[in-house]
């Protein structure tokens, strides 16, 4: 019996106990946060069922994924690179809507979020690039530009929509780029010139974004001031959504302005309409000790928003307290280390890439997700990792996690002399 189970479960087992481990907060946590999904559905039992579901489809599907070697993960690289192109391009022409970003597609009657699969073929690409162009004194200095030139593609289509998955798909990348060797000066001019950008466009976001809230707000009072508006207004409706490529400044330019206040503000006095996610978190975070309220106690789950989601960390806080908020930390570290000793035992250069490459995906949003929660960071968008409620997230972060396993027990690792 024993020997079965082995033969199912393959790959290191430190990285199998930490999936496992947090698939089983994921089932609690997103049980006890779904509250305001079971009441507006009427179905107590229906959101977990589903959410489980998904868990049991993406452990089925890590299985699946590990039995593929990992030599053959090479031959996917450039149909996935089609196949992202076009969804990428196809969210932001049909996608639907969702906080008023297109990011899904709805396809047979399931949603499919092409930025997840974006990032996993970004990873899956710069591995093959890194590897195939390693040389004695580190990678060619051509590398650099043949991930450069995806990479500013992949992060355009991506960030018109969702800036925080482009941001976080850099920031992997340019770390799998300093681990695969790539020239410290092609690093340095990148930074240098991302911090040129980003200062450009922090400048357009705050006065762009500025000029839409203005706009939203006189077109919010236009219609609200009549019950039928004339045909101007009919045409400028665009304006309440922001408009155009630039509709998403004015959200972007909220959210650093309110991360940035650190005003004192007495708790009397404090707006609760216009800070209600980080409000909400925070008092889930400070109404929790040591050992916390005790699973399935949660009382801000009914009033913050996303919190089976984006917030989730606030709720495993608020119902496992400190400890259990450390726990969850410790797992994705140890996924880290754990893949980061698997890919130093690698004899060849591809797996070892990709295996710390989706490693570093899945934990840096873990670390950010976990910061917003606890106000260190502004408010974005991002799940916790194999432990928020999703669809295409969850199934394809389990393809991820099926993919460092196959590493672990399919590629060649180097011979230890004693």
């Amino acid at each position: 019996m024993t020997k079965k189970i082995g033969n199912i479960f393959k790959g290191d087992k430190a990285i199998w106990m930490v999936f496992l481990f947090l698939c089983l907060i994921s089932l609690v946590e997103v049980f006890s946060a779904s509250s305001t999904l079971t009441y507006k559905s009427q179905n107590y039992i229906g959101p977990i069922v589903y959410h489980a579901a998904m868990i049991l489809v993406g452990v089925i599907v890590a299985i699946l994924t590990l039995n593929v070697p990992c030599r053959y993960f090479k031959l996917m690289t450039l149909p996935m690179l089609i196949v992202s192109l076009f969804t990428l391009v196809w969210v932001l022409v049909g996608g639907e809507s969702i906080n008023g970003a297109n990011r899904v597609i709805s396809l047979m009657g399931f949603t499919f979020q092409p930025s997840e699969l974006a990032k996993g073929t970004m990873v899956l690409y710069t591995a093959q690039i890194l590897s195939a162009t390693q040389r004695e004194d580190g990678a060619d200095k051509m590398a650099f530009k043949w991930i450069l030139v995806a990479l500013c593609i992949a992060t355009f289509l991506i960030g018109i929509e969702n800036l925080s998955t482009a941001a976080l798909l850099f920031a992997v990348i340019f770390l799998m780029m300093f681990i695969g060797r790539v020239p410290l000066s092609q690093l340095g001019k990148l930074l240098g010139g991302v911090a040129v950008l980003g200062v450009l466009f922090l400048t357009l976001v705050m006065t762009l974004g500025s000029m839409d809230e203005s706009a939203n707000e006189s077109m919010t009072e236009v219609v609200a001031d009549s019950q039928q508006p004339s045909s101007d207004s009919e045409v400028d409706k665009d304006a309440i959504k922001g408009g155009g490529v630039f509709h998403r400044f004015a959200t972007w330019r909220n959210r650093i302005l309110k991360h940035f206040n650190k005003e004192d503000v007495p708790p009397e006095e404090y707006n609760m309409e216009e800070n209600f996610q980080v409000g909400h978190a925070n008092i889930a975070i400070v109404s929790s000790n040591v050992i916390g309220r005790g699973p399935g106690n949660s009382v801000e789950r009914d009033y913050l928003p996303q919190a089976f989601s984006d917030f989730i960390y606030a709720i495993i806080i608020e119902e496992m307290g400190i400890i259990g908020a450390t726990a969850v930390v410790l797992l994705y570290l140890i996924l880290l280390y754990r893949t980061a000793r698997i890919a130093s035992r690698c004899e060849n250069n591809f797996p070892a890439f990709l295996a710390m490459g989706l490693a570093l995906l899945l934990v840096i949003q873990a670390m950010f997700n976990m910061l917003v929660a606890v106000g260190l960071a502004p408010v974005t968008g991002q799940p916790l990792p194999l432990i928020s409620k999703g669809g295409t997230s969850t199934i394809i972060n389990c393809v991820y996690i099926g993919a460092i396993l196959s590493v672990s027990r399919s590629a060649k690792m180097k011979k230890v002399i004693a």
